[in-house]
């Protein structure tokens, strides 16, 4: 039943391009709500108490920034989007899990945002083009039935009017010159 539904309102003439724009957003925000839900840190001893440990042990506090070259656990620095290079080097920088970088992550980021962004506008383009190109396929047809409905019309006035002369020929009704006066005969 909910497949039909689907046919019906994929066929209908609605366009396409709000809804999946509507159902990324949608996506995007439950994504983004999920992960701004705070996980409770298992232990909410101070992140520099974590040093020296393991990337592991100072990751499960999601406030905590991990530096490999210097092996120590930091507080992360809320107040800038990343951390500065006088705290951690990105390259060296660990945050959320310790196989990730922020050097990478940022470019995977960026990376991934440009996709969908370009993906979103491809799609959008495709599905104007598409309306587009529907309506004149629409307009022609029409304009083609609009053509061949005209010929079958002329065609029944042609016969239409051939009939009617036979008639009045039959009769002695037909006259050479229409515009000709009646005679007394």
């Amino acid at each position: 039943m909910l497949s039909v539904g689907f046919a019906r309102f994929a066929m209908s003439g609605v366009s396409r391009a709000p809804v999946v724009l509507c159902v990324l957003t949608l996506c995007l925000w439950i994504f983004c709500v999920r992960a701004q839900t705070p996980t409770p840190s298992p232990a909410s001893t101070p992140c520099a108490l974590r040093s020296n440990i393991s990337c592991e042990e100072c990751l499960l506090n999601v406030t905590c920034l991990w530096c490999i070259p210097t092996q120590q656990c930091l507080d992360y620095p809320v107040r800038n989007i990343l951390p500065p290079n006088s705290v951690c080097p990105l390259s060296d920088a660990r945050w959320g899990v310790c196989w990730v970088n922020f050097q990478i992550l940022i470019i995977t980021m960026s990376v991934l945002a440009g996709i969908i962004i370009i993906a979103i506008l491809v799609c959008c383009f495709c599905c104007c083009k598409c309306e587009r190109i529907g309506n004149k396929r629409e307009e022609e047809k029409a304009e083609r039935q609009t053509r061949v409905r005209r010929a079958r019309q002329k065609a029944r006035r042609t016969e239409m009017q051939l009939r009617h002369d036979e008639i009045r020929q039959k009769y002695g009704l037909a006259k050479d010159n229409p515009y000709a006066r009646m005679d007394d005969r």
